[in-house]
């Protein structure tokens, strides 16, 4: 296969959810509370109208994370019954906080109302002193405070906003369940020959590379301060690290004199890797982009080619794409090129090329897209077993991309008629549209941002 082909078509109990639905199942919002299987969580407003548009992000946040059955209460969003006192209310040792109640605290909080609701947990909103939102998190069960988080948002119309919003969300998921959130990241993607960035849950959506070039293949540094991506140049392709709270943007040294693509970043920071091709085929190299040397090839490719390279964790080992067995398929390597071997077990006549490898935050599993009976198709490997699974199932499913948790993925998909951005939950299963817009492709999903990163250019 050529390397422009190449380029348009660029865990194991854990992962039980598979695609089996033709079309978005939809926000799924109720008091559908089912115990055993995912905690209950109301969230409740205050009084002022300014925690409007911080409510509304946070609820859909914790309902995108997939751990909560968010209920909605009948005829009002939040119910205050007097009631007697809990033992945590009444200050018994154990019980937690003994600054609330169940009606008679200063919260006027009921919660056997709520917890006969089916809530195991609820979020309330109120602003303090000094224009601070606090968000008190309640254990039901318990009926106490389990925690109080402030912040100081900035102004509705402040760039920062949905940001800072996201990250109170995800401060809300580890009070809650001691489970990191993803609420605080965002996904590169490319449309119309230029690199977007959105937030996770489909809003905000900005152009981040150049407007004067065709742009493809961004990646992100794991420190969320920086992400790459390639741009064409007088035929041809020339690599950029561009901070993303400055919106600077450099050119990776030795790059832009033939045809470099597909970037990726060790865990360090310090090499990037990527695939280049020459009239001699296409292999992957990498660079030291902190001090701008040490060209250092990995493949020798010369009948085949070798590309799209994606780091383990630990910086230990590179998985990237070969046509070495004739189709492509996806293969291993020590970080320093060494150790190459087949990675992801293919089947000859039953199964066709595989690409767009990206290997899990956790370790645990790398994704990729493989050719199933002439469709595209998302499958995931476990690199312990080297067992392969299939994922998708509807329609022409590419490009996968990790959320930070390892649990969520983006990917592209046609299965409502036309190709958009995707978002499944491996836990389970269930599938929401990132963004409807037709045209987007090549995701990348971002760690969790730092504050220092919170403005995007």
């Amino acid at each position: 296969m050529s390397v422009a082909a190449l380029l348009s078509a660029s865990p194991p109990d854990r992962l039980a959810a598979q695609d089996t639905s033709a079309i978005d199942r939809g926000v799924r919002i109720g008091i559908t509370y089912r115990p055993g299987v995912r905690p209950g969580l109301v969230v409740l407003g205050g009084r002022a109208a300014a925690l409007d548009s911080a409510r509304t992000i946070v609820t859909r946040d914790l309902d995108y994370s997939d751990r909560f059955e968010l209920i909605t209460l009948p005829g009002s969003d939040s119910i205050h019954v007097t009631a007697a006192p809990t033992a945590a209310a009444r200050g018994v040792p154990g019980t937690g906080s003994g600054k609330t109640g169940a009606g008679g605290g200063p919260t006027g909080l009921n919660y056997p109302l709520y917890q006969a609701l089916g809530a195991d947990f609820a979020v309330a909103f109120t602003l303090a002193a000094g224009d601070t939102t606090v968000l008190t998190v309640h254990d039901i069960a318990v009926g106490a405070v389990r925690r109080e988080l402030r912040a100081r948002l900035p102004a509705l119309g402040d760039p920062g906003f949905r940001m800072a919003v996201h990250r109170l969300t995800d401060r809300v998921l580890d009070a809650t369940l001691g489970a990191p959130g993803i609420a605080g990241t965002r996904v590169l993607f490319v449309m119309e020959g230029k690199v977007y960035t959105i937030d996770q849950d489909g809003a905000d959506r900005r152009l981040v590379s150049s407007s004067d070039h065709e742009a493809m293949s961004p990646a992100w540094a794991q420190d969320g301060r920086r992400f790459s991506y390639m741009e064409f140049w007088q035929g041809h392709g020339r690599l950029f690290v561009q901070d993303v709270a400055t919106g600077k943007r450099t050119p990776v040294p030795t790059t832009g004199q033939a045809l470099d693509f597909t970037p990726a970043f060790s865990p360090d920071g310090k090499t990037l890797a990527f695939s280049r091709a020459t009239e001699e085929g296409t292999d992957i190299y990498t660079v030291n982009i902190k001090d701008g040397c040490c060209l250092q090839r990995l493949t020798v490719g010369r009948f085949y080619d070798n590309l799209s390279p994606t780091y383990s964790p630990d910086g230990q080992r590179i998985a990237f794409v070969s046509t070495r067995a004739g189709l492509p398929q996806i293969y291993a390597m020590a970080a320093d090129g060494t150790d190459q071997q087949l990675f992801a077990p293919f089947d000859y006549g039953a199964t066709g090329s595989s690409n767009a490898p990206e290997w899990s935050p956790d370790g645990q599993a790398v994704a990729f897209h493989r050719d199933v009976g002439g469709t595209l198709q998302v499958f995931v490997l476990d690199v312990r077993t080297r067992a392969v699974r299939q994922l998708t199932s509807v329609g022409r499913n590419e490009d996968p991309t990790w959320a930070p948790d390892s649990r969520h993925m983006a990917f592209v998909s046609d299965r409502s008629g036309y190709r958009q951005l995707w978002i499944i939950d491996l836990e389970t299963g269930r599938i929401r549209p990132l963004l409807q817009q037709s045209g987007a492709r090549l995701p990348a999903w971002s760690p969790r941002l730092p504050e220092t990163a919170s403005s995007t250019p």
